[in-house]
């Protein structure tokens, strides 16, 4: 049996939010040489952007910062959450999307602002339909609460 922890980030389309918290992640996890103790990917509530990459916009954004959103949109599975030691919703909605996925899922399902003070919103917002300020406001969200995310994790 595997000590590795393994993360899943979700949000609706899986090409902007929830590819940048894997991508955040994977970048914090080698700072800190944690790549054989974590494992990180991401999928959608939807499948409609199925194998494609990160929106452009929000690849420039993070590379802007250092990251590399290197993954492929997906649909979430009822397997996601019962392999998935944590499954992390970028929104309420997506958080009530996964709920319908899987009904007794092994996986324990939170959001993303579960790390987050009360100086941010419940919700990380889209920014598909916005402008580039909505990118570098999901990038802040993300980087805040990803370094708590992995220590809360490492920690169990």
């Amino acid at each position: 049996m595997s000590d590795k922890k393994s993360i899943l980030f979700v949000c609706l389309g899986n090409i902007c939010r929830s590819p940048t918290g894997d991508g955040v992640m994977q970048h914090l996890v080698e700072e800190r040489g944690l790549e054989s103790q974590v494992e990180i990917d991401s999928a959608g509530t939807i499948g409609y952007h199925t194998g494609h990459a990160a929106d452009d916009r929000m690849q420039a954004a993070a590379r802007k910062r250092g990251y590399d959103l290197t993954s492929r949109s997906r649909k979430i599975t009822p397997r996601d959450l019962e392999t998935f030691d944590l499954v992390i919703a970028m929104d309420r909605e997506n958080y009530q999307d996964i709920q319908h996925v899987h009904e007794s899922p092994t996986a324990t399902v939170k959001l993303l602002s579960d790390w987050l003070g009360d100086e941010w919103p419940s919700d990380v917002p889209d920014p598909y339909y916005g402008g580039a300020e909505g990118f570098e406001y999901v990038l802040d969200m993300i980087e805040a609460a990803c370094p708590l995310i992995l220590d809360e994790l490492v920690s169990q």
